[in-house]
């Protein structure tokens, strides 16, 4: 396990403040990050809380997934590594055009 949770499922009127001081109950909170969208500059409704130990994690997991917060039901869990991005736009494939591939 390691110390990064996600919490999903936030009300909009999130802060990374109201995290910390939800989060800090449960142990020493090192950083706070509301994932906000880039165009319209609101929330995007989940964020990523590091606590200090794994223990603090453990801790806040036990105790505020599932809870209400704001009146919606937060998820918190451990942090999945960010899936490694490829680039481009996929696989080249076949663009047709003229082959003599007969049988």
């Amino acid at each position: 396990m390691n110390n990064r949770l996600y919490v999903g499922n936030l009300a909009y009127s999130a802060t990374n403040e109201t995290l910390i001081q939800q989060f800090s109950e449960f142990g020493t909170v090192s950083s706070a990050k509301l994932v906000m969208d880039r165009e319209t500059g609101r929330s995007k409704g989940f964020a990523f809380v590091e606590m200090e130990t794994e223990a603090d994690a453990q801790a806040a997991i036990n105790a505020l997934d599932g809870k209400s917060v704001d009146g919606r039901a937060i998820k918190v869990n451990v942090a999945r590594p960010p899936e490694p991005r490829t680039g481009g736009f996929g696989g080249g494939g076949d663009r047709g055009g003229y082959r003599n591939n007969r049988y």
